[in-house]
This record gives C-alpha cells, sequence and structure tokens, in this order.
C-alpha cells in the first residue's frame, strides 16, 4: 500500500502525484488539509525519521509562527504544532509499505521501486 501524504495546491506534492500517476503507480492520498495530521502518526515518523527532517523550517507557515513557539524547539513541540498546522509538515511524504519517503525526488522515487 502506498500512501502520500500532502497538500493539494502544493508545487511539489503535484509533481509528486503527476510522477506517480504518469507511471500507472496506485496510491490513496492524504489530505492534511481536510483529514488533518495524527499526532501519533507524526510522532511514529519522528521516531524513525528524526522531527527535524519533518519540520518545514523554510514556508511561509514557519516564518509567521510567534517567536515563542519557534524556540526551544524540541519532538514534543514540533509534533504539536505539526498536528495543529500541518502546512508545517515536509511535502510530500511518501508511505511506501512502511518505507518513507520525504519530499519528491524523481531518482530516489525510482530507487524504491516506484518507477
Amino acid at each position: 500500500m502506498i500512501t502520500l501524504y500532502g497538500i493539494p495546491n502544493c508545487d511539489t506534492v503535484k509533481k509528486a502525484r503527476s510522477w506517480l500517476e504518469a507511471r500507472g503507480v496506485a496510491y490513496a492520498f492524504h489530505d492534511y488539509k481536510k483529514a488533518g495530521a495524527d499526532p501519533a502518526l507524526l510522532k511514529g515518523w519522528a521516531d524513525e525519521l528524526g522531527w527535524e527532517a519533518l519540520l518545514n523550517r523554510s514556508g511561509t507557515t514557519f516564518r509567521k509562527l510567534d517567536e515563542a513557539d519557534k524556540t526551544n524547539l524540541d519532538e514534543d513541540k514540533a509534533i504539536m504544532l505539526m498536528a495543529m498546522q500541518p502546512s508545517l509538515i515536509r511535502r510530500p511524504l511518501l508511505d511506501k509499505d512502511g518505507e518513507l519517503i520525504v519530499g519528491f525526488k524523481q531518482s530516489t522515487y525510482e530507487d524504491a521501486g516506484l518507477a
């Protein structure tokens, strides 16, 4: 089972979806804006990848956070922020039978056997 997590209007998510669809790869799409981001799922991803790999510090949502939210970040605080504001999660995140890929690079998807 392949699940792609993201936000539909994100350009990188659009590229990943187009790439998968062009190759006939079946996947489920989890829209953070409609379905939210489960803190328990975020915790599991953080345990595997590290919370820093999940947190999108370069986006406008992070830049607009209060300074109090940006300071003294740790895993628990980051997971809470990402659950409350899913735009803070780096996108897309692809889960292929438990193998997690953050972001989209054609070569990484090919290496994961998705081509």
